[in-house]
């Protein structure tokens, strides 16, 4: 039972190898290789196989236990898994015949049979005998395995004959053949199966193995396997066939030639031998030995592999080969390391060409052993070669072996050397050379790879002497350069964008249509475009500028350590503890002082009268005053004196004020001019802060009667003066006096004199009062930009070279506190100065009295910051702009310097602000009284801002969600006031936008009519005011409205404030009667440039209408009524919406508003963003977008419109804030209808209207009229030309041509690039057909006038009336030969183009009709507001189909053609009633009409329609 339970023993073959054997005289003197054959069976590793097996052996050996006196061996076992997966096992015998080393004769043995005889014997017996394994194992048994053979006996199942088909040695193959066949018949009688082995089949001679297949082919079932023991070929095949056949249940084998089987078995000897050598070379280290290395691999697959193919013998080999390579790639790269470090030795020590040019290389190496950093680059071994020492090991010694120096390389290298030496200087010439070469190439954009730019330079002579590697370093530099640049270039881009970043709350994220209106508007700029190739830099910048403006800190601030707040910082921590530790030391002394000294300044004479009344009034030069005896030590200096300044400077006198003493206008700007030269020494050529301050008082010398009259004009002028020096003025006192000065004068003087000087010790060392004196009066903001090209000193130069300037409190690093006279008294000022990124939170949070707004007339994106920030700024704070540049001739030599200046004084025009400019060359405006009188207009409108501030501040407390007129705590929309009389027409009084004090530069020519007053700025010799109303007509702004006392009246209507401006368009140019409205601010408050005309465009209109913003319609009065009518509030409404309770205020309250409201220009070019973003749209998205919101009730932002600007005309029409009962609705719509009709009227009567421009950018080629585009050898315009023929040899079976809009981006690009370069291709810019079709579209409708004059139109329309299609056609004919010769011939060039078009309908779809409906309005150029020319669309599209279709009856007399119509089955319309036919079903309500007309025609991709 438990032997059934015992898993069946594999089955046990025992196969006997026979052959060939005995004596040398029998067998030669090698065997036939059956001891090969079976020890590579048995043991088929390479290190097992033993090539040599002796078959003469001594007497011991033949005795001992492995061949235990038998003439056969035992070769063990081997266990084989079939195919099927049965296993077994084969016993292996081999059949010779030992040999006695002795006599050479077989060794006798129990069995004494003949070879023939014994080798045939199925029954093998030999107790305990060992298996064979090598001839070495003889007589060492117990030093190898011992393995007995089972038993002791064995009995044979089948034999395995080999045949040996080598040449042999001493050995002919018929003899072999002839023993073989006897040994097989007796084989053959035990009834075994037999298989033949051919053996040495490596050496295989071809007819001997022929013989032995001929042997086998004679017997029956023998098969022949031929095989090589050496290269182990078909040795287990042949054990394998003959267990098959002793087996018949086995797969039988497939028996594979020896050629076939040998490529095979190489095969997977090479491929273990290269992963295997693989496996070596991840050995990098020579020093590595065999047995580390070996050992590391013995468990890796490929090396198993490659041991058991191969052997340890070669891979040992094959390890030592390759170490004996890495030692040597070791030397070769020390010695190409030493090679090429010798170049910078040779340059350490031989760099001087004139001493080494004309040496032999030999003594340049003596001229190197004497120089004294020869040792730190060369080693001098003592044992040589270098190669053979230690050296190569030394990897950290960099040091090159002497002896390598006498190589004919090293020799080389010198020779190189000196020719390097001598064309050096040659190539940094070149790599200059090319650098400008690469600098001239204006198509190089930045991040554009060296491939792409290679082939353009292949040609320069700079290029071609130069090598690869400096030419991509100097164009490396060369795009470091221009990507620096970029990027530069596109920040200041994005400053210059500011409208665009700074519209939103702060510390909030940007929404997704934010960041898409964003990047349509800068999509557009050439700037954005240039980082094309470097789109993840340039979204990088634009994500950090947008993270910079909503979270904006001085950490975070771009410009870095540039930034104005640090800098405004470290200037006022310097320079006010500088400015307070001088003063202390000036003024200490000075706090109670009992001599006075005095300079008296005058002309002709005055200065030493005005000394001698004093002396006259003294008593031995003490004089008296409020009950203290003074000292007067008096030095009077005559103006006109060539010593001016070199008598106010001596070391013996140190004066404590100057009294300055005129009589006449001549004579006070005199002195005027002095005390500038006596502050500018002081302050910028001596450094003397004491006479910088020295206090100054100006007074009024009496007149005689003769010349009395000017007195007043002489006050005024000292006054004036007086207020821009901040000193004193004394007056000449009332009453008639016989002398030029007067007691009370002089005391007043002295007076004076004696307050500043303990102002000035006063502000250094304050006493404690009531009143803390660090509370200011006013507190002014100035603003600049970080960045901005000039110093942060030069903008507080007027504030910290004022002796009035003092710190702030502790704590307020970015302020200084300045004490000025204002009127009759000092007042104390805080100017704070902040970047304009810090200013945004003080404008939103903060009182502020004022605002400095700087900005860099250098610099368009501190203009662009400038009109960001002024925007949001409340209309009720007063405002100056500043323009900062180098000097006043800047204005004249450079427009763009120019342009920024003149826009900041039309934005100071507009918004009634101050102006002035400081120059950075000129010293003349670095004094405080820059800004006096500005600090006086802010000081008059102290209690209305403080007010304001504090009404805002209770309304943002007390604010709820059913206020009905949501505001922003800092800004509103602000209600204005309009004149009602017709009579008003008076012109404005005479007004600069910079004030009496400092204006603008004038032209050149006029530059003889002014002169510079005490600041350094121009003014007129006369009296008379300049004039910038010419300068507003340029700008497109009308003349301010003077306004009319206001009156309250009842029962009034409140507007919209959104739409308020828009109607002031319609006032502006026709001052008519109005209807009364509520005054709103007092008349104190309203400025005179507050009425001025606002932009139409802030009122939507078609695509169709005219450009100019300005523009007003004939009868603005009808225009006007109809916006009023539709904006009116009934008194009902008023109440319902919480109007009842604001208009009961107080008529003097005013709520403010915004500047960006105030001003056109700043809020024009905030809307012109939006224009911008939406320009791309189709017409029917747009069309479908309005459509869409005119059905809801929409209120327009009263923050802001540019919000909702798609529909800001209808702030007031459709808010429900204003009105929403339905009475309204209704009178609205009776009235919209009634103004249609009106409009119809009108519209017979007006001229077609001109294109809107499509271009943001200047041209001179695009939008000039025709005729100034060709020449009579060139009829056709050059970029028509180009579009049609890249459109006809490219694209004119583009589907949907001139139908598919194309990129609008690529459009422009296309126009811009051409303006740039006429011959450009168009073709290598990589635009697409249907961007150059939108191309050519823009050009058309860009012309000042249409392609199809206007005054045919109507000719047109009444022959295409005409029934008989022949005579119609001919008429049409006949109208267009009235074409202006240039317009014929370009009318014949395109219509012939789109004949050729519509030729190719089956493939681009486009036939005549399709053409036509695309085309008629570029060519044609519709009013769309007009109503009746809206039922003849069709007519005049049906006028372009028949130009297309009968093209060549119309220019090359041909034949009148029948119009093929493959859309449709029906004919065309052969006359008018067919082609109008298809308008009549529409019957559209009239308010609507002209809107839903247009959506019924196609989209026009241009946006021309």
């Amino acid at each position: 039972m438990m032997a059934k339970n015992k898993e069946p023993r594999p089955p046990s073959y025992a196969v006997s190898v026979v052959g060939l054997s005995g004596t040398e005289k029998d067998k030669g003197n090698c065997g036939v290789g059956k001891s090969c054959l079976c020890n590579r069976f048995v043991r088929s590793k390479a290190d097992e196989y033993y090539p040599e097996h002796t078959s003469v052996l001594s007497t011991i050996d033949f005795g001992g236990r492995v061949v235990n006196n038998d003439h056969f061996l035992y070769w063990g076992d081997v266990t084989q898994s079939g195919e099927d997966g049965i296993e077994c096992r084969i016993h292996v015998i081999e059949q010779t015949e030992f040999i006695d080393d002795q006599t050479f004769l077989p060794h006798r043995s129990t069995n004494l049979q003949p070879y023939i005889k014994r080798a045939a014997a199925s029954k093998l017996q030999s107790a305990e005998k060992l298996m064979y394994i090598c001839t070495d194992q003889l007589g060492l048994e117990q030093d190898f395995e011992q393995k007995q053979m089972p038993e002791g006996k064995l009995s044979i199942d089948g034999f395995l004959l080999c045949i040996d088909v080598s040449q042999g040695c001493n050995r002919k193959f018929d003899d072999q053949l002839k023993f073989v066949n006897n040994l097989y018949i007796q084989l053959s009688k035990s009834k075994k199966p037999i298989i033949i082995a051919a053996t040495k089949c490596d050496e295989c001679v071809d007819h001997y193995l022929r013989e032995v297949q001929a042997f086998a082919s004679n017997k029956k079932n023998l098969v022949v396997v031929e095989t090589s023991a050496r290269f182990n070929v078909n040795v287990e095949t042949c054990f394998t066939a003959l267990v098959q056949m002793m087996d018949k249940t086995r797969g039988k084998p497939k028996i594979i030639p020896y050629l076939d089987a040998y490529k095979t078995q190489r095969q997977l000897v090479v491929t273990a031998t290269d992963k295997f050598e693989k496996l070596v070379q991840t050995v990098r280290d020579y020093h590595a030995t065999w047995k580390t290395v070996s050992n590391k691999l013995k468990n890796h697959p490929d090396y198993e592999e490659y041991i058991n193919l191969e052997g340890t013998k070669k891979a040992r080999n094959t390890f030592s080969k390759h170490i004996e390579q890495l030692k040597q790639e070791h030397i070769r790269k020390r010695k190409e390391e030493y090679i090429n470090a010798l170049p910078r030795a040779l340059n350490t020590l031989l760099s001087n060409l004139d001493e080494v040019e004309h040496l032999t290389w030999a003594e340049a190496l003596k001229l190197m052993e004497k120089r004294p950093d020869f040792q730190s680059c060369f080693v001098v071994l003592e044992k040589t070669p270098w190669d053979e020492t230690d050296h190569i090991d030394k990897v950290n010694d960099r040091r090159i072996p002497f002896d390598l120096l006498t190589t004919l390389e090293a020799e080389k290298v010198y020779q190189n050397h000196v020719q390097h030496l001598i064309s050096e200087k040659r190539r940094v010439e070149m790599k200059e050379k090319f650098k400008k070469t690469l600098d001239k190439i204006q198509f190089i954009s930045p991040g554009q790879p060296w491939e792409e730019v290679i082939c353009f330079v292949v040609d320069d002579e700079a290029f071609k002497y130069i090598t690869d590697a400096d030419s991509k370093e100097v164009y490396g530099r060369h795009q470091r350069e221009i990507v620096e640049k970029a990027k530069e270039e596109f920040q200041e881009m994005l400053f210059e964008h500011s409208e665009l970043f700074y519209d939103l709350d702060l510390n909030a994220t940007p929404s997704s249509d934010k960041m898409s209106e964003i990047h349509a508007v800068l999509s557009e700029e050439p700037r954005y475009k240039a980082l094309q190739k470097l789109a993840p830099d340039r979204e990088s910048l634009l994500l950090k500028h947008i993270g910079f403006v909503y979270h904006p800190t001085k950490e975070t601030c771009l410009s870095g350590q540039n930034c104005t707040d640090i800098k405004v910082e470290q200037l006022l921590a310097n320079s006010l503890l500088q400015l307070d530790h001088g003063r202390s030391n000036l003024y200490h002394d000075s706090a109670n002082i009992d001599k006075v000294n005095l300079f008296i300044l005058g002309k002709d004479g005055l200065a030493q009268e005005l000394a001698n009344e004093i002396r006259t009034q003294s008593t031995d030069d003490e004089y008296a005053l409020d009950g203290k005896i003074y000292e007067l030590d008096l030095r009077p200096v005559d103006a006109k004196s060539p010593y001016l300044l070199t008598q106010f400077w001596t070391s013996t006198f140190k004066p404590h004020g100057c009294f300055c003493v005129f009589n006449s206008i001549e004579s006070l700007n005199f002195i005027g001019e002095c005390i500038a030269k006596i502050r500018a020494e002081a302050s910028q050529i001596r450094r003397d802060k004491y006479m910088a301050n020295l206090p100054f008082t100006l007074i009024l010398a009496n007149q005689r009667d003769s010349v009395s009259k000017n007195l007043p004009i002489l006050r005024h002028q000292g006054q004036q003066l007086a207020n821009k020096l901040q000193c004193p003025f004394v007056d000449v006192p009332a009453g008639t006096y016989p002398r030029k000065f007067n007691e009370t004068q002089i005391k007043q003087a002295l007076r004076g004199v004696l307050e500043a000087v303990k102002h000035n010790f006063d502000v250094v060392s304050p006493v404690p009062t009531i009143k803390d004196l660090s509370e200011a009066d006013l507190r002014i903001v100035m603003c600049a930009m970080c960045g901005d090209p000039f110093s942060v000193d030069l903008i507080l130069s007027p504030f910290l070279d004022s002796h009035s300037c003092s710190a702030a409190q502790a704590g307020q690093n970015n302020s200084l506190m300045l004490d000025k006279i204002i009127g009759e008294k000092r007042r104390r000022i805080q100017i704070t100065i902040l970047s304009y990124h810090s200013s945004i939170g003080v404008r939103k949070d903060e009182l502020v009295h004022g605002y400095i707004l700087v900005y860099s007339a250098k610099r368009k994106a501190s203009m662009g910051m400038l009109r960001a920030f002024l925007s949001e700024v409340q209309d009720t704070i007063p405002v100056q702009l500043v323009a900062v540049t180098d000097s006043q001739a800047d204005f004249f030599e450079n427009e763009a310097i120019k342009e920024l200046m003149t826009e900041g004084e039309h934005i100071a025009t507009e918004i009634t602000a101050k102006f002035t400019a400081l120059y950075s060359l000129s010293q003349y405006h670095r004094q405080t009284e820059v800004f006096t009188l500005f600090f006086s207009d802010v000081l008059e409108k102290k209690s209305m801002i403080e007010s304001s501030y504090m009404s805002d501040s209770t309304r943002e407390t007390t604010h709820t969600s059913e206020d009905v007129f949501p505001r922003s705590p800092r800004g509103s929309s602000l209600d204005y006031n309009y004149p009602d009389s017709e009579d008003d027409t008076e012109g404005p009084p005479p007004y600069s936008p910079i004030g009496d004090d400092v204006r603008l530069l004038p032209a050149p020519s006029d530059r003889s009519k002014y002169r510079l007053d005490l600041e350094g700025n121009e003014y007129p010799i006369h009296s008379t005011p300049l004039n910038c109303h010419d300068h507003e007509r340029n700008h497109k702004v009308p003349p301010p409205i003077k306004p009319k006392p206001l009156v309250p009246r009842a029962n009034v209507k409140k507007l919209d404030p959104n739409l308020l401006k828009t109607i002031e368009a319609g006032i502006g140019k026709n001052p008519r009667k109005q209807p009364s409205r509520v005054p709103v601010a007092p008349p104190e408050d309203v400025d005179q440039s507050d009425n001025y005309a606002e932009p139409l465009d802030t009122i939507f209109k078609h695509k169709g209408f005219a450009d100019d913003i300005y523009a007003v319609p004939e009868d603005s009065q009808n225009r006007i009524i109809k916006v009023r009518n539709s904006v009116v509030i009934n008194t009902q409404g008023e109440e319902e919406n919480g109007f009842t309770d604001r208009m009961s205020k107080s008529h003097g309250e005013r709520r403010p508003s915004k500047y960006k409201y105030k001003s056109k220009t700043l809020f024009s070019k905030a809307k012109s963003y939006y224009r911008r973003t939406h320009s791309d749209a189709s017409d029917d998205e747009a069309f479908t977008t309005s459509k869409t919101k005119r059905k809801g009730r929409h209120r327009g932002s009263e923050e802001d419109p540019l919000l909702s600007p798609v529909e800001t005309w209808k702030g007031g029409i459709d808010n429900p804030a204003i009105t929403s009962d339905q009475e309204l609705d209704d009178k609205k719509m009776r009235k919209k209808t009634q103004k249609v009709k009106e409009d119809k009227k009108l519209k017979k009567k007006t001229k077609p209207l001109n294109p809107p421009i499509r271009r943001n950018w200047e041209s001179n080629y695009f939008g000039m009229p025709l005729q100034d585009l060709v020449t009579p050898e060139k009829p056709i315009p050059l970029f028509v030309e180009k579009c049609v023929q890249f459109i006809e040899d490219t694209g004119l079976c583009t589907e949907g041509l001139y139908r598919v809009s194309g990129n609008k981006t690529d459009q422009d690009n296309i126009q811009k690039q051409f303006d740039q370069d006429h011959n450009i291709s168009l073709e290598a810019m990589g635009v697409t057909v249907n961007a150059v079709a939108g191309a050519l579209k823009a050009f058309f409708a860009d012309l000042p006038d249409p392609l199809i004059p206007y005054s045919l139109h109507q000719e047109l329309l009444e022959t295409s009336k005409i029934m008989d299609k022949t005579e119609r056609l001919h008429e049409l004919k006949e109208i267009v030969k009235k074409f202006h010769p240039v317009n014929y011939d370009v009318f014949k060039y395109v219509i012939t183009h789109l004949n050729r078009v519509s030729q190719q309908y089956k493939t681009n779809f486009m036939t005549a009709d399709n053409l036509s409906i695309c085309f008629w309005p570029t060519l044609m150029r519709p009013d769309f507001e007009n109503r009746e020319f809206l039922s003849t669309t069709k007519i005049h599209q049906s006028v372009i189909e028949t130009f297309i279709q009968q093209c060549q009856f119309f220019f090359y007399n041909g034949e009148i053609v029948e119009a093929p119509n493959p859309v449709a089955s029906q004919p065309p319309p052969s006359n008018a009633v067919q082609m109008v036919e298809p308008m009549v079903p529409l019957q559209l309500p009239p308010p609507l009409q002209p809107q839903l007309i247009q959506s019924q025609l196609p989209a026009d991709p241009l946006g021309i329609i």
